[in-house]
């Protein structure tokens, strides 16, 4: 399977998941949310860096909730930008 590559608005988006994620981790640490959430601390790493600018939707379902966060708000978060165009696949 070939992966079409990512917009510039996916890549910003996941960008901005990333830094939502660091922000709401606050002063816990990687290896604390992740083995919470039940995913390696590379892959929090890898999408707190915006690497991994499209994960899972379990990741991110493990994710919010391990941060006490509702997948609404990640949602929320992640869309702003987004202007309704990129998605005629």
């Amino acid at each position: 399977m070939v992966r079409t590559p990512l917009t510039p608005w996916e890549r910003r988006r996941g960008e901005r998941f990333g830094a939502l994620l660091r922000r709401a981790r606050g002063d816990r640490s990687m290896v604390e949310v992740a083995a919470a959430a039940g995913v390696s601390a590379e892959t929090l790493r890898k999408i707190e860096t915006g690497r991994a600018p499209t994960p899972a939707f379990f990741t991110v379902a493990a994710l919010a909730a391990a941060l006490g966060m509702s997948l609404d708000e990640l949602a929320a978060a992640c869309a702003e930008g987004w202007d309704g165009r990129e998605l005629t696949a």
